[in-house]
């Protein structure tokens, strides 16, 4: 299976592997062989290189170091891929004496960090290169490193070394299923990856969180992560932009609102902020803002526009692109303030034109088609613009991507069955051989379906139901804590005046 390096040609990096596999061959990408020191003995061992690419998952490169002198084996994965284009955490309930649970398939990736918040421990990711393993695996190495130097600490600091030998007792008990604990998968990345055996339903053992990637993880990724300094005058913000993303330094178009706006809010006039933005929320007025691409981290420019969806709410429509890289993205966030209620979208499709409406799906909705068994958190491809069909078929992407280990030639053959049977049901959903159910649930009522006819309560395939967000739904957005009793207090204050 091996080769030599003069018959498959000796590569000095990573890259150059990646590059000699081709965009087109990444499934049949030789095996390189590279010359390299060994951090044990000093001398120098062999490290093999193969880049491939995971069925419905992405493209990884597999190293594997071998030194014959003193038979000091390691091997790790890393991603060849680009960053996605938010990070990623991971939070699994592991029940005590449940050992299906910890032999769950983990992708760690170098960024990535693991935590068991019961015993307030922390994997960085400087300790755990790449690797591909399980809940259990992932703990064991971890005893194993901390238990590495256990003769060294004795002899130094014995007292230092019996407290870390009680807590490898710990965490051997959690690695055996004898405690529950957390596990948690923290990536900036996005290129880590916990298994979901009930997928494409929920499971209600794992939870999975997107965010914005910070400027200091844009750095630690090793990413261009300079945040753009804010000029002292506002009507040279916009153009600014434009001369540090490397185009002509010119005014965009819209500026002017956008001048007009912060004036406004500037001031402090609740009238003239009203007037402000009502009177450029038309899309001629685009206004601009500097952004980082999540592809390549480089410094770009998002122009965005707000405008009043009828039947719906006010709404920004913000759009991306890189002209280092080419990336473009464009996605929908909630305007105005935030609702009192939660709202539930139902849909009950039946013919192709219900399959063509409109659909606007904020990061904060979750959805659910209950004849596919189909549920997905919210976060799950961020806020969208598209149709009913549009988004159970990007949901099906997603979910391919994300559990693509369930697809491939080591998975069980009854999990196989599983994504057979679902991909025949969603056919025939999509074929509409029989009506079916779409629900949007978000809790920030942000999303929405367009009504087939004039008046919203003519549709009778259509139903919204409001409701009170539980405690647990405003302390995952943050509302808890709000508090702006200060800037009530102002902007009541500046209108009675």
């Amino acid at each position: 299976m091996a080769s030599s390096g003069e018959e498959r040609g000796v590569v000095v990096d990573i890259r150059s592997a990646a590059e000699s596999a081709g965009d087109d061959g990444a499934r049949d990408a030789p095996l390189h062989v590279v010359e390299s020191l060994c951090m044990r003995c000093g001398e120098n061992g062999t490290t093999r290189i193969l880049l491939t690419l995971i069925p419905h998952f992405r493209e990884v490169v597999l190293m594997a170091f071998e030194c014959p002198h003193c038979s000091e084996r390691n091997n790790e994965v890393q991603f060849a891929g680009q960053l996605q284009a938010k990070g990623c955490c991971y939070t699994l309930k592991v029940p005590k004496g449940q050992p299906e649970v910890l032999n769950r398939q983990v992708v760690k990736s170098d960024s990535a960090t693991i935590k068991i918040p019961e015993l307030d421990f922390e994997i960085p990711p400087e300790a755990q290169r790449g690797t591909l393993s399980t809940v259990e695996g992932s703990i064991m190495r971890a005893v194993s490193e901390l238990q590495a130097l256990q003769d060294e600490r004795k002899k130094v600091d014995p007292q230092k070394a019996e407290a870390i030998e009680q807590f490898l007792v710990k965490l051997r008990s959690l690695g055996s299923g004898e405690a529950a604990f957390t596990f948690i998968l923290d990536d900036a990345s996005g290129n880590s990856f916990i298994e979901n055996p009930n997928a494409p339903s929920s499971d209600p053992l794992l939870s999975l969180k997107f965010y914005e990637r910070t400027y200091e993880q844009q750095a630690a990724l090793g990413f261009l992560a300079e945040p753009t300094k804010e000029s002292g005058d506002s009507s040279q913000d916009a153009s600014t932009v434009e001369g540090n993303s490397g185009g002509p330094q010119r005014i965009p178009h819209g500026s002017v609102g956008a001048v007009a706006g912060r004036r406004a809010i500037a001031q402090g006039n609740s009238d003239e902020i009203t007037a402000a933005l009502c009177r450029y929320s038309a899309p001629e007025e685009v206004d601009t803002l500097p952004s980082t691409c999540a592809a390549c981290a480089t410094e770009c420019v998002t122009r965005f526009f707000s405008t009043k969806i009828p039947y719906f709410r006010e709404v920004i429509v913000m759009a991306t692109s890189c002209d280092a890289c080419g990336y473009r993205n464009s996605e929908l966030k909630p305007g105005g303030e935030i609702p009192a209620k939660g709202k539930k979208t139902t849909l009950i499709v039946r013919n192709v034109k219900d399959l063509s409406r409109d659909v606007i799906k904020s990061d904060s909705a979750a959805v659910s088609v209950p004849e596919l068994e189909l549920e997905l958190s919210s976060g799950t491809l961020g806020g969208i613009v598209t149709t009913v069909e549009g988004l159970i078929v990007k949901i099906c992407e997603a979910l391919e991507r994300v559990h693509g280990f369930q697809l491939g030639d080591s998975t069980y053959e009854w999990k196989k069955k599983k994504w057979d049977g679902f991909t025949e049901r969603l056919a025939k959903l999509l074929n509409l051989e029989e009506p079916w159910t779409l629900i949007l649930d978000d809790a920030l009522a942000a999303s929405f379906i367009a009504p087939a006819t004039d008046s919203l309560e003519d549709d009778k395939q259509l139903t919204i139901e409001e409701y009170e967000r539980s405690w647990e739904q405003n302390e995952e957005l943050g509302l808890n804590d709000m508090d702006t009793s200060s800037a009530d207090m102002a902007y009541n204050t500046t209108s009675t005046s």
